[in-house]
């Protein structure tokens, strides 16, 4: 793949355990089946020759491969960090120490997401999490230490009995960490997750806005830019892997459950660990027509503060964006404003109905 792709994303589907919401690619972790999946990972970088603006790990949980493999990991990944930005790494409190943390440290990663979820201990249990407030705080005290600053925190909302004080009492805790970045997901229960299974329902539609407002609000009362529907960050913390995705970057996606983007094309890796491992994955291909593709670089765009950029995207798609779209942009006049040459969705939480007019 040529030199222009910016990101870089690798799947580690590994995890201790499982939790009740998830639907991303994983398996239980076994010390053999990581060995073997890292060579497989080995082969599939070792002919690339891309230099990196970002690179994120995620997963699956990648901090449970033991220090032997999370050095290998990186060592495998280090060719293609010269460059790099801005480079992640997912980890859960219960499976990081400050041995791991060191390891991270050498190999040049500069930004630590935590998957806190909730600081409610009952909560937590429902969602057979495996760690406590305490842990999550511990975590960030160790990467401090070690003059890693650049955190971010996953809190998911939303949950099946939880309250507005439930909350309100995370987001205090929170706040009290001045951690840089936060992500903030309303629970979505997809099918085949423990959740489902179990025929939980996320909470009613009007609770979880409420919820949302207040998140919105008080974030940005304690300085937080809401810079992406789901994602706020202090002033120079935005995640410059996710906004290569909502800028409608090509990007590049390694490993099972993986999904890269280029050259008009979206490509899926199977899920399946195994026959990733064994090379007998079939990598499901779609080509994106020129009117797919601005509509979802309009989809993503207009999800950020900063909007859509009307020049790139006259000189991505050969469209001129204010004349093909005009009768939509005319409709959401109240909901979209056009400024230093950029479309800005001002009323973000009715973006949904807002992109149906764009569909065409």
């Amino acid at each position: 793949m040529d030199s222009f792709i910016k990101h870089l994303y690798i799947h580690v589907p590994f995890c201790k355990t499982i939790c009740s919401y998830c639907d991303f690619c994983h398996v239980l972790y076994n010390e053999k089946l990581v060995d073997r999946w890292l060579k497989r990972i080995k082969k599939d970088l070792e002919n690339k020759n891309t230099e990196y603006e970002t690179i994120y790990i995620g997963g699956g949980t990648p901090s449970c491969l033991n220090n032997k493999q999370l050095e290998e990991l990186l060592s495998i990944v280090k060719p293609f960090s010269n460059n790099v930005q801005e480079y992640t790494i997912e980890v859960n409190p219960e499976t990081i120490d400050e041995e791991k943390i060191i390891i991270l440290k050498e190999y040049g990663v500069n930004r630590i997401s935590i998957g806190l979820q909730s600081s409610n201990d009952r909560l937590l249990k429902l969602m057979n999490r495996k760690h406590n407030f305490l842990d999550v705080k511990n975590c960030i005290e160790l990467l401090r230490k070690h003059n890693i600053n650049n955190i971010s925190l996953d809190i998911i909302y939303s949950l099946p009995t939880q309250t507005m004080d439930d909350l309100k009492k995370t987001i205090d805790d929170v706040l009290s960490l001045n951690v840089p970045h936060l992500s903030l997901y309303s629970l979505t229960i997809e099918k085949g997750t423990i959740f489902d299974k179990l025929n939980y329902s996320s909470l009613d539609e009007e609770t979880e806005a409420d919820m949302y407002e207040y998140i919105e609000n008080i974030l940005i009362k304690n300085n937080y830019v809401h810079y992406e529907i789901a994602n706020f960050a202090k002033e120079g913390y935005e995640s410059k892997h996710n906004l290569g995705y909502w800028n409608y970057d090509d990007y590049e996606g390694v490993s099972c459950g993986a999904v890269g983007k280029y050259k008009h094309h979206r490509y899926t890796n199977p899920k399946d660990v195994l026959s990733y491992i064994n090379e007998k994955d079939i990598v499901e291909i779609e080509e994106l027509t020129n009117s797919e593709e601005a509509f979802e670089n309009i989809m993503m765009s207009l999800r950020t503060i900063y909007g859509l950029d009307l020049r790139l995207f006259k000189e991505r798609y050969k469209i001129d964006f204010l004349e093909e779209y005009k009768d939509a942009i005319n409709k959401h006049e109240n909901d979209l404003i056009i400024k230093d040459g950029h479309c800005i969705c001002i009323n973000r939480e009715i973006l949904n109905s807002i992109l149906i007019d764009f569909m065409g």
